[in-house]
């Protein structure tokens, strides 16, 4: 594979873009070291390829299965099943966790978000108005002051 290849196999993108955030990295090794040990540069940015190549096997993994079941968008079971398929059984309990919490903080998200709009006391049709006149108001004073420049 080139430079511009992709990771896996496709054309155009740069492998730079895909790499995790070094202070990502950087937080993951001093949560998990002694506080008595330091990691130099080069092993934390070798341990952030493994973790890329890792997040690449199993996203490859879990879109094959994705597709196997017929559907467009890769789900939890999707990442599950990979996970068991590539040997990695031990962290399915852990992703299943995590993936429980992310849908119980989104539908407390969305209950908040939809009693904001019953607070209001006003139906979708006004808001939309309201929301409407407060961008032509907002485009008015844009437009003033570039005229004024």
């Amino acid at each position: 594979m080139s430079d511009n290849e992709g990771p896996l196999g496709g054309g155009g993108t740069n492998s730079d873009d895909l790499n995790l955030p070094k202070a990502t990295v950087a937080k993951l090794v001093t949560d998990h070291l002694p506080n008595d040990l330091v990691c130099g540069k080069d092993v934390k940015e070798f341990l952030g390829d493994c973790l890329k190549e890792f997040i690449l096997l199993v996203s490859s993994e879990a879109n094959e299965i994705c597709e196997k079941d017929s559907k467009k968008t890769i789900l939890p079971e999707h990442l599950t099943s990979a996970l068991k398929s590539l040997g990695f059984d031990s962290y399915v309990d852990q992703v299943s966790e995590v993936a429980s919490e992310h849908k119980q903080q989104s539908k407390e998200t969305k209950a908040r978000k939809g009693n904001k709009m019953a607070a209001s006391g006003m139906t979708e049709e006004e808001l939309l108005r309201v929301q409407e006149q407060l961008f032509a108001g907002s485009k008015a004073r844009y437009e003033a002051a570039a005229a004024e420049q």
